[in-house]
């Protein structure tokens, strides 16, 4: 019995114990404080209302680009989006290289290349190698490639030109020139001909002259005169047939005379000799002939 009670008396105790222990004390609960406070805080919400005003800064910024380059839905400026691809009113520059699959006008409307130096067209290969080329520069326009063709709206050929030859389709070439038109080396065509009531004229100044033929060269003038002018010496040369002066009428009025005269009356009437080089010579006529007394024009 002694022992029991000892356990009792401590049953309070350590009831007093755990009831003041969860009693509420007389100073309050303890706050812990969570987050930012002091300059720290300052510092945050500086750097928040600064991030707003560079926001609202850049919204306006691309506010006014958008208005100033009049972005729309159907595209930028006088740039418009359409279904076959970008279509471009007004003047525009380009200061880097374009590159496009075709470039036209509006209908009814001219298209216009400008630049302050040159223009210059290149075609490409898969290499970037380029085939042909085509400079439109201030002093000259230059073109390089293989071939170089005119043509007419039906495909016929005009003008054809490539390192072999030069070709000209038309069925008139016309030289307009003051000076006409100068072939440093030969010419094949089967006509030359003049504009009606203009003058033809075969010229070589300082060099020879020679016309070509394998079937025959013919002169013909059919409504004035033809003229052959030289300084020394003009030499008709026939090696297989003859050369044949057709005409009502021949005139050598510059030939020379010889120096015999008849007795008698002299007469106006001569008749044409040939000494052995060739050379013609006149000589009055008498009963017989007098070639044979003025031989001294012969030498």
């Amino acid at each position: 019995m002694v022992a029991v009670f000892p356990f009792q008396a401590m049953m309070p105790q350590e009831q007093y114990t755990h009831h003041r222990s969860t009693m509420p004390s007389s100073e309050g609960p303890q706050v812990y404080k969570v987050g930012i406070y002091g300059w720290r805080k300052r510092c945050l919400y500086f750097f928040v209302l600064l991030l707003m005003i560079l926001i609202l800064v850049n919204l306006a910024m691309t506010i006014w680009i958008l208005k100033v380059m009049n972005f729309t839905i159907d595209g930028m400026g006088n740039l418009r989006i359409t279904e076959k691809g970008l279509k471009l009113e007004g003047d525009s520059e380009f200061l880097q290289p374009l590159y496009a699959k075709e470039i036209q006008s509006r209908p009814g409307n001219a298209l216009y290349f400008k630049s302050a130096r040159n223009v210059t067209v290149n075609i490409l290969n898969e290499q970037t190698k380029v085939l042909t080329q085509l400079i439109t520069g201030p002093k000259a326009v230059e073109a390089y490639g293989k071939k170089f063709e005119v043509k007419t709206v039906s495909g016929k050929l005009l003008f054809s030109a490539d390192s072999n030859e030069v070709v000209v389709g038309a069925e008139r070439l016309r030289v307009l020139g003051a000076e006409g038109t100068v072939f440093p080396k030969s010419i094949e065509t089967p006509n030359v001909r003049a504009d009606p009531f203009k003058e033809l004229r075969l010229e070589s100044p300082t060099r020879s002259l020679v016309m070509e033929a394998p079937k025959g060269v013919e002169i013909n003038a059919e409504a004035g005169n033809m003229e052959a002018t030289c300084r020394t010496e003009l030499r008709l040369e026939s090696k297989d047939g003859e050369i044949k002066l057709d005409a009502a009428k021949i005139k050598l009025p510059r030939l020379p005379h010889g120096s015999y005269t008849p007795t008698g009356t002299r007469q106006k009437v001569f008749e044409i000799c040939v000494c052995a080089n060739g050379r013609l010579f006149l000589s009055q006529a008498g009963t017989g002939s007098t070639c044979q007394i003025n031989t001294s024009v012969c030498l």
